[in-house]
Parts: structure tokens; sequence; C-alpha cells
């Protein structure tokens, strides 16, 4: 999307990177196996859902429905026989900590940044928010750039699930979401289908399934209906994630886009955010 999008989309740009950097980090990677874990996706849902408790495969993938049900049917329950909740999440935050006091450029002004974002925050409301509803009853850390990428995650798992809902809403299951997602050009297909877990033949079906609903055509790419579902999709998720710009006021939101943007653009521009990643994150 566009730079000059909804003010809930400009806050999403910028503190997404902050909360993103910690999927592709090593420290974080290695935390989960030293606390437990076996394998990426074990570490990545274990670590992500740690804060909602020992959730098993169907609650897990209700929560992250984008996911194909068999890779998380793969790491859960299983990593809680192998770690409990709290252990990994322990584990998980001192790594994250390692990563950002290794990966944000000097100078940040983190303290200021993770105190507006702390006051978006504010303006969260989380019925039907489960994941942004258990992350946001972490304890506050005391450490500085850890209450930055806490509120940033909160944030991010808050306006998460409102996508969720919106995508619910225009009736497009998971892999549905994904193959539409790719089909606007906002993100390649081949980092998203592997890092979603759908085969080649589920993702064709999924195609051939919405070109019958006239939402693609015949080379895959968005019919007019297509694209005002999408467009719907997308507003209605900046519509859901208003609450925290409301929160900011106009002069909190520019001050935090100010602070945020050098420091997204830097995890980008080093490639500890990868350019061509699954969630479709511009550079701000």
């Amino acid at each position: 999307m566009a730079e000059n999008g909804s003010p809930a989309r400009r806050l999403w740009q910028v503190y997404e990177p902050l909360h993103a950097v910690a999927y592709f980090a090593p420290e974080t990677a290695e935390a989960m196996r030293g606390a437990g874990l076996k394998g990426f996706w074990m570490g990545y849902f274990g670590s992500r859902l740690a804060p909602m408790g020992a959730v098993d495969a169907a609650a897990a993938g209700a929560v992250c429905f984008p996911f194909a049900p068999r890779r998380v049917q793969r790491a859960l329950p299983d990593a809680w026989r192998l770690a409990p909740p709290e252990t990994v999440l322990n584990a998980y935050l001192g790594a994250v900590e390692r990563v950002l006091e290794r990966a944000l450029p000097p100078g940040a002004q983190v303290a200021r940044l993770a105190g507006l974002l702390e006051r978006a925050v504010e303006g969260c409301s989380f019925e039907g928010r489960p994941l942004a509803a258990a992350w946001a009853a972490v304890e506050r850390p005391a450490s500085a750039v850890l209450r930055l990428w806490l509120a940033a995650t909160i944030l991010r798992e808050h306006r998460g699930d409102g996508h969720t809902m919106a995508l619910a809403h225009a009736g497009l299951t998971g892999l549905e979401a994904s193959v539409t997602h790719v089909a606007t050009g906002a993100v390649p297909r081949e980092p998203l289908q592997s890092a979603r877990g759908w085969t080649e033949e589920e993702w064709e079906e999924a195609e051939r399934g919405l070109a019958a609903r006239g939402l693609l055509d015949a080379e895959g790419r968005p019919t007019a209906a297509g694209e005002a579902v999408r467009r719907t999709v997308e507003e209605d998720t900046d519509r859901l994630a208003a609450g925290p710009v409301t929160a900011l006021g106009e002069a909190g939101l520019e001050e935090a886009v100010a602070l945020a943007t050098p420091l997204a653009r830097h995890l980008l521009d080093t490639g500890a955010v990868p350019a061509a990643n699954p969630i479709g994150l511009p550079r701000p």
C-alpha cells in the first residue's frame, strides 16, 4: 500500500518491522531451541502463542488461520510437552531484547517511541481479539527496548486479529486470503506460499475456486469484483485498527511515525527484515 494511506496503515508500516525483526533473527531461533522446541515452526508458533497458554492446534489454527492446518498441527500441542508456555515466553523475550539491541541503529529514541506506542496500545479494544489480548496481559518489561517491542507486538496482533475478522467477513478462507493477497501484487507468491505451508495443488485449486466466484481471471489476476473484495478487507482492517490512532492524537501519531520511520527503514535496508517478506511489508 502507498505511504499516504490511512493513519492506521501509516502507523502499521513503521511499527511492524520493530515486531517482525524477531521472526528472522538467529537469536530467537536459538532461544527456542535452547528452550527445548524443535524446528523453526514449532519455535514460531510456540513463541507467538505462548501468552495464550497451552493452546491446542485447533485453537491456534483459528487464530493463525492463513496457515495450512497441518503446519500448526506439527507444532502444537507437542511444543508444550517440550517446554511450558511460560518458559517459552521468557526465553523469547530475552532473545528479542538481544535482537533489538543489536539490530537497531545507534541514537534511536527508544524510550520516547516506546512511550508513544504504549499510549497507542491504550486505544486498543480486545473484544474478539484473543492473541492481542494475551500479549496485552504480558507484564510490562523494565527494558526500554523490550517495552518498544512489546507495544509494537500488541499493536500488530490487535491489527492482525482485526484483519482476520475482515477476511472472514469477506468470505475468504485462510488459503484464499493468501491467494488474493498475492494476486494484488502486494507480496510475491513463493515466500508467502512457502511460509503459510500450502501445496501447489491446494493453491491452484483455490485459484480455480476464486475464478469460479468471479474474483480472479483466467490468468490469476484480480477481477473488478476481486479488487473490490480486497479493497474492502484492507479498509475494514484499517477501520478496526483506528483505536490506537485515536489514542495517539494527530500530534502523537506524527511524532511516532517520525521516530519509528528511520528505525523501520534501517531494519529493512540492513536485511534484518527481508525486503521480500511474507508479510507484504513495504519500506516506509
